[in-house]
């Protein structure tokens, strides 16, 4: 028996208005410059968390945004799940903070943590979630307050996150409507998901579970803030995004050629570019926007997507191929079509 498939039926973006350009590092006491920070990463710069923003506020603007294009109101929600790796308390999860915020009552609720892969993870949940029959409206949500996580005496680490959040709604489709023809299905293609926790010291937080105000973060024991082994951190990334690329191509039965649109984890542009190439899809048909929002790990993915469907990059009939990889070691991909 065919089972549902899941489509996406809304996207959503909730980003602060305040905005850290490469310039303004220097104000902070950062010894960096504009040169150096876009020469190894592409970002020129990066939006940061307000007073009253957090987590949840983000993800509710995401997702209020997602659902009004789905056409969905809050008691259509049957999951709710929250990937953040910057949850605004461990107890109970933001997810649920969320599902108040929207009113969505009848909805379940809870958070996913495996970094910037995580809003990918979330999919491939709702996607069986819906192909079991156990949803058939799902809200995924990537948010994060990196700028509570990082330590902004580390010049390292401190240019390369932003905050945002990214959303979309998910929706059953009868199976009846589905062609067992990869050049005509419609939906979630394919999913790929992997994980290699002996890498973990490599991109951690050594010690925390609760975000600390911006203010306050320079004030705190560091052990609190994001530790990154860059250098291998990059070489990884490209192994395990390429790896993810494959993998999401292969079980959707098509190539890089099939693909009118890559929308990578906006980590780093030189990333982008040997993912991009290992696939063999031309820059052109890559989005972009790390430029503007810098890393906002699990949120980058759906921040993009957002933008690429506003400004017609994606619209009815796009093949989409979505990869990401991120602290635990983790990695995902997914193919969809529009």
């Amino acid at each position: 028996m065919k089972r549902p498939v899941a489509y996406v039926a809304g996207t959503g973006r909730g980003v602060p208005a305040t905005v850290l350009t490469n310039h303004d590092f220097a104000s902070r006491g950062i010894e960096t410059t504009h040169d150096w920070i876009v020469e190894r990463t592409g970002i020129h710069e990066r939006r940061l968390a307000g007073e009253g923003e957090s987590t949840c506020s983000m993800a509710a603007d995401a997702a209020r945004r997602a659902m009004e294009k789905a056409g969905v109101q809050a008691g259509d929600l049957d999951v709710i799940v929250l990937s953040t790796a910057t949850p605004d308390r461990l107890l109970p999860a933001t997810a649920v903070d969320l599902q108040a915020a929207l009113g969505a009552q009848r909805a379940a609720a809870f958070d996913i943590s495996a970094a910037c892969s995580g809003w990918l993870y979330g999919i491939t949940v709702a996607e069986g979630l819906i192909a079991s029959g156990a949803a058939q409206t799902i809200l995924v949500v990537g948010a994060e307050k990196m700028s509570a996580i990082v330590d902004w005496s580390d010049r390292a680490t401190c240019v390369l996150f932003g905050d945002g959040a990214g959303a979309v709604v998910l929706k059953a489709r009868d199976h009846t409507r589905r062609t067992d023809d990869p050049k005509h299905a419609k939906g979630i293609l394919s999913t790929f998901m992997r994980s290699d926790g002996q890498l973990a010291e490599l991109l951690w937080r050594p010690a925390g579970g609760a975000t600390v105000p911006f203010t306050e973060a320079v004030l705190t024991d560091r052990s609190h803030f994001v530790k990154m082994a860059g250098r291998e951190v990059f070489k990884h990334a490209v192994r395990s995004m390429s790896e993810a690329a494959d993998r999401a191509l292969d079980g959707a039965r098509l190539t890089g050629a099939d693909i009118d649109v890559m929308i990578p984890h906006q980590a780093n542009v030189r990333i982008i570019e040997a993912t991009a190439k290992h696939a063999n899809i031309p820059m052109d048909k890559v989005y972009v926007n790390v430029d503007r929002f810098g890393n906002t790990s699990s949120a980058s993915i759906g921040i993009a997507l957002d933008e690429a469907v506003e400004r017609g990059r994606v619209k009815e009939g796009s093949t989409v191929l979505l990869v990401a990889f991120g602290a635990g070691f983790t990695w995902a991909s997914m193919v969809v079509r529009f």
